[in-house]
């Protein structure tokens, strides 16, 4: 669809999914089940088939909406190839705040490669040049090193731990609360 945002990384393509990117996102998904199960609420196949759905029919409307933004990875080589992982933004507050959440997962076989550093990063200048957030926060579970490692390289200041904060694996897991804000900031005209 046009009009939705497209960025490129140096190996990388990042793009809003649309209703043709389903198969996609579930053969992400199936692919990597038990690659992510650690850091994922369990569900069903039939309800993770239902969330994704529902996901990526909703895409452009949470863009539109100016609530998010979900951006799936593909290498720039073969842009119509296999997704390797994504990038969202997510529940974006504006007034006072102008800040969001961001999530992100990377396929098992491109870990180790700095490709999720590289999808981050760009999604962090594109919400702080085009979207005009001042605050990116990321919230990690303790044990997951690469995730805090990505975020480290790219500048993300740790503020502390939230006990029993997500429902992950059947208990009730910490997280590490991080974020990163954008010092350039400056309000835009109504």
């Amino acid at each position: 669809m046009s009009n939705l945002p497209v960025l490129e990384t140096e190996r990388l393509l990042l793009a809003v999914p649309t209703a043709g990117d389903f198969s996609r996102v579930r053969d992400f998904f199936a692919r990597n089940a038990e690659h992510l199960s650690p850091w994922a609420a369990v569900m069903s196949d039939a309800a993770l088939e239902d969330v994704i759905r529902r996901r990526v029919n909703g895409a452009e409307q949470e863009y539109r909406g100016d609530r998010g933004l979900w951006m799936v990875l593909a290498r720039r080589e073969n842009p119509a190839g296999p997704m390797i992982g994504d990038v969202h933004l997510s529940n974006v507050v504006r007034g006072a705040f102008q800040a969001c959440y961001l999530g992100y997962q990377i396929d098992r076989e491109a870990e180790g490669q700095g490709l999720m550093t590289e999808a981050v990063g760009a999604v962090i200048d594109y919400a702080f040049r085009s979207m005009n957030l001042h605050r990116v926060m990321a919230n990690h579970q303790p044990g997951n090193e690469r995730s805090a490692r990505v975020l480290a390289r790219l500048g993300f200041s740790v503020e502390g731990i939230a006990r029993n904060y997500l429902h992950i694996g059947g208990a009730w897991r910490d997280h590490v609360l991080t974020s990163l804000t954008n010092d350039d900031w400056t309000p835009r005209p109504a």
